[in-house]
């Protein structure tokens, strides 16, 4: 296996990102955590998006009227939102910055962290001084919603497989690996890419770019143990998108935790 702390990952695809994310239904994903959200009594004021990547969960919450500032390591996937910044107008802040080290210039109402993101922090520890973070940036009565793809999802859904998927201008194979014993997961993305630029006498060239991605799997006693070595309060953990109690099978779950006093 090779070295899962090194990853090339959201260089070349934050281009076709959206392209192949059409199918993840954020509106429905927003209308959930906006539910989430004021169920702690959080209708406005500033909220992180950690790991934004092209801001369009950034984008929603904007839209219900949030003050967003978005995190994200990526400057290739930040380029993207600043993009869909200028188109809608939202005045969205976005900072590249490393998770595990982000700075704010104060506090926020709420963080949130959503598309299996913090499943890249293939360490505990580090993901620990995430939630630390994480606790020193809420105000005091501040939430923190954050969703993680389970070690099942890996195991027994994923798993070692390929994906294949074919666009007008793009496409890509995925191929995944699942090492049960290091509970890393690894998909080596290969891309296809047109060139428009390179393109003459009607034909079309393609350019190929290759990705590795890691990602840990966590089970749900772990995030609560590591939230609350942070320092942090566990709320509840749901089963995703539903208020269900998350079971052995659950492939994504939701966790709301609130600043440590």
């Amino acid at each position: 296996m090779k070295d899962y702390k090194e990853s090339n990952a959201y260089g070349s695809f934050a281009a076709v990102y959206d392209t192949f994310m059409d199918n993840i239904p954020y509106g429905k994903w927003g209308v959930y955590l906006h539910g989430l959200l004021k169920e702690y009594g959080i209708e406005d004021g500033l909220v992180l998006d950690l790991g934004c990547g092209t801001g369009s969960m950034t984008e929603l919450l904007a839209s219900l009227g949030y003050d967003m500032i978005g995190v994200d390591s990526s400057g290739d996937m930040l380029e993207i939102a600043l993009e869909k910044k200028e188109k809608s107008g939202y005045d969205i802040l976005y900072l590249q910055q490393d998770m595990r080290e982000f700075e704010l210039y104060g506090t926020v109402r709420a963080i949130v962290s959503i598309c299996d993101s913090l499943n890249y922090i293939t360490e505990p520890e580090e993901l620990q001084q995430v939630f630390h973070w994480v606790n020193n940036y809420l105000d005091m009565d501040g939430v923190f919603i954050f969703d993680f793809n389970t070690e099942y999802k890996y195991r027994e859904i994923l798993g070692d497989r390929t994906i294949a998927e074919n666009r007008e201008d793009c496409s890509f194979i995925w191929d995944n690996y699942y090492y049960e014993e290091e509970r890393i997961n690894e998909y080596e993305l290969s891309l296809f890419i047109k060139d428009e630029k390179l393109a003459c006498d009607g034909g079309e060239i393609y350019r190929k770019y290759q990705e590795t991605h890691f990602q840990r799997g966590y089970t749900l006693a772990e995030m609560k143990e590591l939230v609350q070595s942070a320092g942090m309060r566990f709320f509840a953990a749901y089963d995703a998108f539903t208020r269900e109690e998350p079971s052995d099978t659950s492939e994504r779950i939701y966790v709301i935790a609130g600043k440590g006093e």
